[in-house]
């Protein structure tokens, strides 16, 4: 309690500081009361942004803890440097009121805290990434109540009642998302994609209007090239399905696992169309499939084997998720190949290479130096939750053989 209290009269000192300081000084000149405001407002923002990069990997602690200093200094500066020296007046409204603030605003926040607030809100703040799924949907659904007008919680809602299969809640749940956001494309792809779970997976009918929607925003849209190619196919127009999965493929990297599962779906669209009268002419004005680019030269693909720590076996599910990871050892830490299996899997002997890419661009023949993870994630969600095991390498290059991991470690 002693260091609650502690942390709120830092924080009440910051917020005077910021508050008092520019009446204080205003002597008149408000102009520079003006400047020096929105210098303070500009550092705080700059402040903000380094937090969030430290957060996002993009920055790391070094490199926050540099950035954090320089911005102390550049406060200080604002505090000591204001232009020209005070005018001396009489009498100052200005710093009358930051003298009646400075005794207010502390005492008015400590009997609002009194009235309203508990101290144990913080620990319940701080227990929130050990929910379970069904107790972190209750939350989520609370905030949609309290904040319906929000988007970004609204669209968590939507897609965590889709991954639970409750298709009929994410189909309310788009529904009332589109009428804050109603020029999103991927948000109408995903309510096409939803409601044709209630259409007995057909999506004929009100599905087909809301991917036309998604396609009108944005004809670039892969998911919707995909449900739009998979609507031909019901309707049995095998040239618009081939038409919009040669589009969708022409955007995915050549040699991923994607790609060749939508090649599989042309394939097919081409045999129900050459069975059709006068289908073999249409086939032969139709463009050929992109062939996969053959292997470059290149680091080899890193391959070895996963097993589960004993110790941890009675904490796990067979379907729990595991994701195994290559990524960078240093700068943004940018991931290189991904594999997605479940517990049940193992012991799994793995192999991680380019087809496993998460972007064209990084791929793991592009990194010299990697580390191998293994997670164990209890809510499905690739990044790292408490509560979630792992194991890991250490650094190492692509085409290492033989590696071994144990997961044997549990995220605090």
């Amino acid at each position: 309690m002693t260091l609650f209290w502690a942390i709120c009269a830092l924080m009440l000192l910051v917020a005077l500081l910021f508050v008092v300081l520019p009446l204080w000084r205003n002597t008149g000149n408000k102009n520079d009361v003006l400047r020096d405001t929105a210098n303070l407002e500009i550092l705080r923002d700059q402040s903000a942004e380094l937090e969030a990069d430290l957060l996002n990997g993009l920055l790391t602690q070094d490199g926050y803890e540099q950035g954090k200093r320089e911005l102390q200094a550049r406060l200080l500066e604002e505090v000591k440097t204001t232009g020209q020296p005070p005018v001396k007046l009489q009498h100052n409204p200005a710093k009358v009121l930051a003298m009646v603030l400075a005794v207010l605003l502390p005492l008015f926040s400590v009997l609002l805290y009194l009235k309203i607030g508990s101290a144990n809100s913080i620990l319940v703040a701080g227990n929130s990434g050990n929910l379970s799924p069904e107790a972190a949907l209750h939350e989520l659904e609370r905030k949609v109540e309290r904040q319906p007008d929000d988007p970004n919680n609204l669209v968590m809602l939507a897609r965590s009642y889709s991954e639970l299969q409750r298709f009929p809640d994410a189909v309310r749940a788009y529904g009332q998302l589109l009428k804050l956001v109603p020029e999103e494309a991927q948000v109408w792809a995903e309510y096409a994609d939803v409601y044709a779970m209630i259409n007995n997976k057909s999506l004929l009918g009100e599905p087909e209007k809301f991917i036309s929607k998604a396609l009108e925003l944005d004809g670039n849209n892969s998911m919707a090239l995909d449900l739009s190619g998979a609507a031909a196919m019901q309707h049995g127009d095998y040239v618009t399905a081939i038409t919009q999965w040669q589009k969708m493929m022409s955007m995915l990297p050549p040699n991923s696992q994607y790609a060749q599962t939508i090649r599989d779906s042309v394939q097919q669209a081409r045999g129900m169309l050459a069975q059709q009268k006068g289908g073999k002419d249409k086939l032969a004005k139709l463009p050929a499939d992109k062939a996969p680019e053959k292997a470059t030269a290149g680091p080899a693909p890193i391959s070895g084997k996963v097993a589960l720590s004993p110790a941890l076996a009675g904490k796990v599910a067979p379907e729990d998720v595991m994701y195994i990871f290559a990524r960078d050892t240093q700068g943004q830490k940018t991931l290189r190949a991904v594999l997605r299996k479940q517990v049940k899997d193992l012991p799994l002997n793995f192999t991680l290479d380019d087809t496993m890419a998460m972007q064209p661009q990084a791929k793991l023949s592009g990194s010299d130096r990697v580390t191998v993870v293994a997670r164990i994630s209890k809510t499905g969600n690739p990044a790292a939750q408490p509560g979630d095991m792992q194991g890991s390498t250490g650094v190492i290059k692509p085409g290492t053989k033989g590696v071994n991991i144990v997961i044997d470690s549990v995220v605090p």
